[in-house]
């Protein structure tokens, strides 16, 4: 009986060595972690992950109307595997006339959201072994390089850049590498790269692939600009290809919906690139099954394909999204100017921003000592009732005092509460 008892006990089960290694979305996990204490009856304000909340941001009317139109004309069965001819052809035409960027609809892969082409084309350009440069904190990264059983090399960004990386921290690297993977505007800064900056690491990946020659893959550039659209003020974003256009043989872009339509639930993404590239990318996703469902594909090709109806949308999002950001950083500033120990990086773009946050060390009422960045995440999860998350989730050092905010979920009134909580907390601090 003893053995019969021993014998149906589970058995560890053995996995890939990057399965067993491979862990989950930090920022998805904290993010429902306070959502679950908040279904719990708890007063927290979860400006953790990057989504918008759709009473308060809602999808273009003209759009979502497309939807269901889509869906009542029975638009549900599979897409091409590359995207619908109609919307390759508006996205196409968009780049042209709205960024500069001349991209042909073979060029062009429609994905379901951002991240299968991410995905596809880090596994269209990797082989294992192979290194990948990105800097951090950045989205990601260091979860596709694992996946692609490829090799990091971090480059730690300094808050005297906006956390930008520069041409400097990258050379050295260059020579080993198959993947520079860059973002601008950057998640989870807000920050974007200056044209000076931009130049000088195109010029940086065309010289070193000048000296490999045609005998030798080269050394790629992953350009994620799915914020691009959401830049404030005189912020300008710049694309590498505008800037040296040698760098078209060798940038892939990432770009889609998500964001600039309050859409991440609608799953529509694009990339751009070198044609073969592009061509192994859609071989990978028809495998996959990652396209973005047909309805919705239908209805951005219409929607997408009138400026006037997007720009007066993008005219009243950015007004929104901005005002919340600019709010958060004038009362970081106040409280740094009232003596706390806090800052903030103005905001340039995205729906992000970054603030410091530098309580390790000081000391609770009961005599706990915040020694570590957990400990200050807790407490103000805890005592301010604000969940924020670290970059050390991006990659940073895990004693980094730096923090993103985002501000798709708040309402200009919530921001006035949650400093408040905020100043209340760190003035019971020692």
């Amino acid at each position: 009986m003893n053995n019969l008892i021993e014998e149906s006990k589970p058995k560890e089960l053995i996995v890939s060595k990057m399965a067993e290694n491979l862990i989950g979305s930090e920022i998805i996990k904290l993010a429902w972690q306070i959502n679950d204490k908040i279904a719990e009856g708890q007063e927290i304000f979860n400006l953790t992950i990057g989504d918008f909340d759709p009473d308060i941001f809602p999808i273009p009317k003209p759009f979502k109307e497309g939807i269901k139109k889509a869906y009542d004309n029975n638009e549900t069965n599979y897409p091409p595997g590359e995207g619908v001819t109609d919307l390759r052809n508006v996205v196409s035409a968009y780049l042209r006339d709205n960024g500069g960027l001349d991209y042909s609809i073979d060029d062009i892969i429609i994905t379901s959201g951002a991240r299968p082409v991410i995905f596809s084309a880090y596994n269209s350009i990797l082989d294992p072994g192979d290194t990948v440069i990105f800097p951090v904190p950045s989205w990601n990264n260091n979860h596709y390089t694992h996946l692609t059983r490829c090799k990091a090399v971090t480059i730690e960004t300094k808050p005297e850049n906006n956390f930008m990386p520069t041409a400097e921290e990258i050379e050295p690297f260059v020579k080993d590498a198959s993947l520079l993977s860059l973002c601008s505007p950057l998640n989870p800064t807000g920050t974007v790269f200056t044209e000076i900056e931009l130049a000088k690491i195109c010029d940086l990946i065309v010289s070193e692939n000048n000296r490999r020659g045609d005998s030798q893959k080269p050394l790629y550039l992953l350009f994620d600009q799915i914020y691009w659209q959401l830049t404030f003020g005189d912020i300008k974003h710049f694309s590498p290809v505008l800037i040296n256009p040698a760098m078209k043989n060798y940038t892939i872009f990432i770009d889609g919906i998500s964001k600039v339509f309050c859409a991440t639930g609608v799953r529509v993404g694009w990339g751009f690139g070198p044609r073969k590239v592009i061509s192994k990318m859609k071989s990978i996703i028809s495998h996959m099954g990652a396209w973005a469902p047909k309805a919705e594909q239908v209805a951005l090709a219409e929607y997408y394909s009138d400026y006037d109806l997007v720009d007066t949308f993008l005219e009243n999002v950015k007004d929104g999204i901005y005002k919340r950001l600019q709010s958060f950083y004038i009362k970081f500033k106040e409280l740094k100017e009232d003596g706390f120990s806090v800052d903030a990086i103005a905001p340039q773009a995205s729906i992000f921003m970054t603030v410091k946050i530098d309580l390790i060390g000081k000391k609770l009422k009961d005599g706990t000592i915040l020694d570590s960045s957990e400990l200050v995440t807790d407490f103000l999860i805890e005592k301010a009732k604000l969940a924020l998350v670290p970059f050390a989730s991006f990659g940073s050092s895990a004693d980094s005092v730096w923090y993103r905010v985002a501000v798709g979920t708040c309402t200009l009134e919530q921001i006035d509460v949650i400093m408040n909580n905020f100043r209340i907390a760190l003035s019971e601090l020692e």
